[in-house]
């Protein structure tokens, strides 16, 4: 039986390219977990490597915020639950920086399942400077049992280009 022709590859540079641009989607998502049960984690500049498990999430204090904010789509707004960022940096156990105030020269890049990265301050988040209530929500308000599940959630932003889905990696620079 034939396919319809919806179903058809044109024939073309597109068709004969079509191996090698498969490769590199695999590829591409070699670099991050492969299945839901991979943990996400939370590693650079700390003493030890955090898993963003279900354990972790249940040994820290729940943190409920409210978002309203504009997106390509439209307004968002919404009402999550999760743990404070600075909690889990400092559960890692964030290692000093060098020089004077050198921990305001860490930034955290956190990383979504699809490859898209944004990065905070740590003064941003840090309660003895401008300690924003920034958390990293579960979904349905239960903690995660399996990457994936977590979002990056960043209050007063007035867009939600920072608040990343599907979190898999936070690592301290």
């Amino acid at each position: 039986m034939e396919r319809p022709d919806a179903c058809r590859l044109p024939a073309g540079p597109l068709h004969r390219a079509a191996p090698v641009l498969f490769a590199l989607a695999l590829l591409a998502g070699a670099a991050f977990p492969a299945s839901a049960e991979d943990a996400a984690r939370l590693d650079g500049a700390v003493r030890q490597t955090l898993a963003l498990d279900a354990a972790t999430f249940q040994s820290l204090p729940r943190i409920a915020v409210v978002v309203d904010v504009a997106t390509g789509k439209g307004r968002e707004q919404g009402a999550y639950v999760g743990a404070l960022l600075w909690d889990l940096v400092q559960m890692a156990g964030l290692q000093a920086g060098a020089g004077k105030n050198g921990d305001l020269r860490r930034t955290l890049l956190v990383t979504g399942r699809d490859g898209y990265s944004v990065a905070l301050a740590l003064g941003e988040i840090d309660p003895h400077y401008a300690g924003k209530v920034v958390i990293l929500a579960y979904q349905g308000g239960q903690p995660p049992s399996s990457a994936g599940s977590l979002r990056l959630i960043v209050p007063g932003d007035a867009h939600g280009g920072r608040n990343v889905r599907d979190v898999v990696r936070i690592e301290v620079k």
